[in-house]
């Protein structure tokens, strides 16, 4: 009997680490695919030296300043791609830099959700949200919504805005549910 409850115990706690260990590398898979966006703050240090640890603010262009490296670009690139660019700026200065980014703030990765739902906004993407889930998060549609005329403005590159249709009632059917799109930093979804 003490057999058996060591063995349930064994296999829970077995059952908890690979868990556990599944989540870490699954954060840190997700941390590493991490585009940075402009209002992103990161957190840069250059180890063994103490006035090159700084948080930074990616302004609007998408660039920031870091001392002895200048302007450094770092929209749409993720923390290691960033790591690689300041270790080459600095290592003029500094031989063999062992240099950490990481994103402590994602205040650039965000949609907005404006029109007939209950909690109109702008919302933080920590993780991929498609249009349903903006809508939830919006506390979902107000009473006369137009369902099926959800609009996602979205704006390219070059700053040309294009409009995606999106009905509500065909997902909710179960058809079309290619429209139900991952959305996109700056997306604004429009409900009538």
């Amino acid at each position: 009997m003490i057999s058996s409850k060591i063995n349930s115990i064994r296999f829970l706690l077995i059952a908890a680490l690979t868990l556990c260990a599944f989540n870490t590398a699954n954060a840190e898979s997700q941390s590493q695919n991490y585009t940075v966006q402009p209002g992103d703050v990161l957190h840069v240090s250059v180890w063994k030296e103490e006035d090159l640890t700084l948080d930074v603010l990616v302004r609007p262009d998408g660039h920031f300043s870091f001392p002895l490296a200048g302007d450094i670009n770092a929209n749409n690139k993720n923390a290691q791609q960033i790591t690689a660019e300041l270790s080459k700026k600095i290592q003029k200065y500094i031989p063999d830099p062992v240099i950490t980014v990481s994103v402590v703030q994602i205040l650039g990765n965000k949609i907005f959700v404006i029109g007939k739902v209950n909690n109109p906004g702008e919302f933080i993407m920590s993780h991929d949200i498609d249009v349903v889930q903006a809508m939830s998060m919006a506390g979902g549609a107000s009473t006369f919504a137009g369902l099926n005329k959800i609009k996602i403005l979205r704006r390219n590159k070059n700053g040309k805005q294009t409009a995606i249709a999106f009905k509500y009632a065909d997902v909710e059917a179960g058809r079309n549910l290619e429209q139900n799109i991952l959305l996109q930093p700056g997306d604004v979804v429009v409900v009538p």
